[in-house]
Formats: structure tokens, C-alpha cells, sequence
């Protein structure tokens, strides 16, 4: 993994709220729903944002693709709300 690399974790941290893990990866997360959207292999997706090899370590390289996406998407659908309310004025 080369130093442009983000350092991630297996599984981002779950839970209703946002983390500092999510913040930190934000960049990945859009990239992951972009790669996702344009119908992305998942394989490529992996090597190109994660670094993994899916040929050397398939099922590894699925699950971190997998929970990222799927944490990506969460981050549309409410972590998004957040965001949005730091923003706002007391």
C-alpha cells in the first residue's frame, strides 16, 4: 500500500452516529458510491482504493469493500444529517 492510501480498518465503525472514522474516510466513501454507481467491479474497486489484492485474498478483500460500501451508503441515506446540523447556528 503505497502513502496516497488511506489506512482503514476491516469493517468501519457501525452505530447511528457519525464517527471520526467516517469523517477521516469521507473522501473513500464518495469514491466507493462513484466506483459503485458507474458499475465498478468490486475487485477493482478493492485494489484501486483499498490496496488489497482480491486475487491473493478474495473473501478479505470483498468484506472490506462490502462494509465500506454499505457504510458509504449509510452515510447518504442519515450520517449525511449530521454533517449538515454542525453546520448550522446555536
Amino acid at each position: 500500500m503505497d502513502e496516497s492510501t488511506p489506512q482503514f480498518l476491516d469493517e468501519p465503525p457501525q452505530g447511528q452516529q457519525l464517527t471520526s472514522y467516517d469523517r477521516e474516510h469521507m473522501v473513500l466513501y464518495l469514491r466507493l458510491l462513484d466506483a459503485h454507481r458507474d458499475g465498478a467491479d468490486w475487485r477493482e474497486a478493492a485494489q484501486i482504493l483499498f490496496g488489497l489484492d482480491p486475487a491473493i485474498d478474495p473473501a478479505r478483500s470483498r468484506k472490506v469493500h462490502d462494509a465500506h460500501l454499505a457504510r458509504a451508503q449509510w452515510m447518504t441515506e442519515h450520517g449525511y444529517r449530521e454533517l449538515l446540523r454542525k453546520g448550522e447556528p446555536d
